[in-house]
């Protein structure tokens, strides 16, 4: 049996930054949930690393400098 080979063609109308600008808006919308996890993850992880963590009871209020004018 022959197999017919599909052949799609699209006409789009948009300027090519137009298309650009929409499809990487939809692929930022679709993929948002994996990003943030991602960037949860990173930030846990480098939170984790890091011995730089600053504990809230251990910080000192700094003065802000008064203004020279």
């Amino acid at each position: 049996m022959k197999t017919t080979k599909l052949n799609y063609r699209f006409h789009n109308p948009n300027s090519a930054e137009d298309t650009a600008d929409f499809l990487c808006k939809l692929l930022i919308e679709a993929n948002r949930g994996k990003v943030e996890r991602a960037m949860e993850r990173a930030a846990s992880r480098c939170a984790e690393e890091s011995e730089y963590i600053v504990e809230p009871e251990k910080t000192e209020v700094m003065e802000e400098p008064e203004s020279i004018r």
